[in-house]
């Protein structure tokens, strides 16, 4: 996705050339065809996903995707659209979260952490809206494409945004109404991997990525350039 994976791309396009390597980097704006692209081969590698939803794309798609770096984490934001604070909220307030699986359980997770709905206990990553057991201002939970969200908050009260989507809409971690916590049970699951096909894992080509992706000059690019929105994790 272009925000922030392809910006961080660049970077290391540059430190790959050195190497003789040449990084074409090919931008998606949805979650689908950058893993069916690696699957079939007509790309190398991807990165743009966390690794709950790669680990649920393999078993929903019988893919072949495996990580080999472990990059970074983007905390999901909770953004006013409507209202501008939690407190604020009034009964029946529709929020929008992703409606892909895993990310629509993260979004709830995010909104349980600050009070507003319970969840049955023990669903964690896995919450879809039907585990929702206690919502005491009877929110009405809408769920969206995650690359529709940012365009839609202006007509909910609320919308829990993926980051780079966030990042894409102009949308500043800081603003935002409420954070995931880094040591948070999403957190820990949601970090951004370098993706290849089985097998492709110990090409050389592959293993000079993952190990420009995780140097010390990415590092030190997130942390200046997306001010909490991206977290390295290497």
């Amino acid at each position: 996705t272009p925000a922030p994976h392809a910006q961080i791309l660049e970077v290391v396009k540059e430190l790959l050339a050195k190497q003789g390597i040449t990084l074409d980097i090919v931008e998606f704006t949805d979650y689908i065809l950058p893993n069916n692209a690696v699957e079939d081969g007509s790309l190398d590698a991807n990165y743009f996903q966390h690794i709950t939803y790669m680990n649920n794309f393999n078993d929903e798609y019988q893919t072949h995707l495996t990580s080999v770096a472990d990059v970074h984490y983007e905390p999901f934001g909770l953004y006013a659209g409507k209202t501008a604070s939690i407190d604020a909220l009034p009964d029946g307030a529709q929020i929008a979260v992703p409606n892909d699986t895993t990310n629509e359980a993260r979004a709830l997770l995010l909104l349980q952490d600050n009070g507003l709905i319970t969840l049955k206990e023990g669903v964690g990553i896995t919450a879809t809206k039907l585990d929702i057991v206690e919502n005491p201002k009877n929110l009405e939970i809408v769920e969206l494409e995650a690359k529709q969200l940012p365009v839609r908050l202006a007509d909910v009260d609320m919308a829990v945004i993926n980051g780079n989507y966030a990042l894409d809409a102009g949308l500043s971690v800081s603003d935002a109404l409420a954070v995931e916590a880094a040591d948070s049970e999403a957190g820990k699951a949601y970090v951004n991997v370098l993706t290849v096909k089985e097998g492709r894992e110990d090409d050389l080509a592959i293993q000079a990525l993952a190990k420009a992706l995780t140097s010390d000059e990415v590092r030190t690019y997130i942390d200046d350039t997306f001010g909490g929105a991206v977290v390295p994790v290497f």
